[in-house]
């Protein structure tokens, strides 16, 4: 029976505890070197950090995914018998029933009645289930996978800026006015930054906007936190929150929208720099 997973349970933890168990589960130096270097931990294999358990069926979703992932059930194979998978998963078969229901949801598998169950292509067939689950693996995801990230918020994010500065004018310039006055921490900048956005696209009018972006909660505060370990990117998202209080005063939404694309092409950048610089072993995506 394969090891309990733990992720879809530490979504229920702090902001701290989700990067630690983040940290526990992968391989990957830059990050235990991150948390050693501003923690002061220098064993992760020592943390215990508490979580609640798993009901039976997500234990047994997160075993399939996990399984998924490492290629013992690889894309477009078929899963074995019921009664065969049941015992590989360590679950009842009624469980392990509604386990595969909650992956053909998400996009992981098809089922089809009287035929065996397939693994899908999730990359191609997939939804927003996949990508939520996807985050809570990062030692599986694609060595480019923050840089494609990047790219979609610089899709989205320029459109859902212009709509709230737009429709929320007064809230926006109070929000982002905030930004001004953070102390000058990776930490506060990343805790910040994810409140800046998500306010942003709750105030669009178009609640898809913040139900794509929900779907980075737990990979955005691991990744702002590196990001934001540079002085340029927080100087850069600084005078971007200075820029957008500004435009929201003056309900400027064309503007908005122009200052959003102009800071979302100059982060990718400063990651990929950041990427570049690390060595060849740890660089992140």
């Amino acid at each position: 029976m394969w090891g309990r997973g733990g992720y879809t349970a530490a979504q229920t933890c702090r902001q701290a505890q989700r990067l630690l168990l983040y940290l526990l589960h992968t391989g990957m130096t830059t990050y235990q070197k991150f948390i050693r270097t501003h923690t002061g931990i220098l064993n992760l294999d020592t943390i215990n950090i508490w979580a609640p358990p798993q009901k039976p069926a997500e234990a047994a979703e997160e075993r399939l995914i996990l399984g998924i992932l490492e290629g013992r059930f690889p894309i477009d194979s078929v899963l074995p018998g019921e009664r065969e998978l049941s015992v590989l998963v360590g679950v009842t078969r009624p469980t392990l029933r509604e386990a595969l229901q909650r992956l053909a949801r998400d996009g992981w598998v098809e089922i089809q009645h009287g035929k065996p169950t397939r693994v899908r292509n999730f990359w191609e067939e997939g939804n927003l289930g996949v990508l939520a689950a996807l985050v809570q693996h990062p030692a599986h995801l694609p060595p480019d996978f923050v840089s494609q990230l990047l790219q979609v918020r610089l899709l989205l994010a320029p459109t859902y800026t212009q709509l709230a500065v737009e429709r929320q004018p007064e809230r926006i310039n109070a929000l982002a006015a905030r930004g001004k006055r953070l102390p000058d921490q990776a930490g506060a900048f990343a805790a910040f930054d994810w409140d800046l956005h998500l306010e942003l696209t709750k105030n669009c009018g178009n609640p898809v906007f913040t139900l794509i972006l929900n779907g980075f909660r737990d990979l955005y505060p691991m990744m702002a936190s590196l990001y934001f370990q540079a002085p340029a990117a927080r100087e850069t998202s600084r005078e971007f929150y200075a820029a957008l209080a500004e435009l929201a005063q003056t309900r400027n939404g064309p503007g908005a929208k122009q200052l959003a694309e102009q800071v979302m092409l100059r982060s990718i950048q400063l990651w990929q720099g950041y990427a570049a610089s690390q060595p060849e072993s740890t660089k992140p995506g």
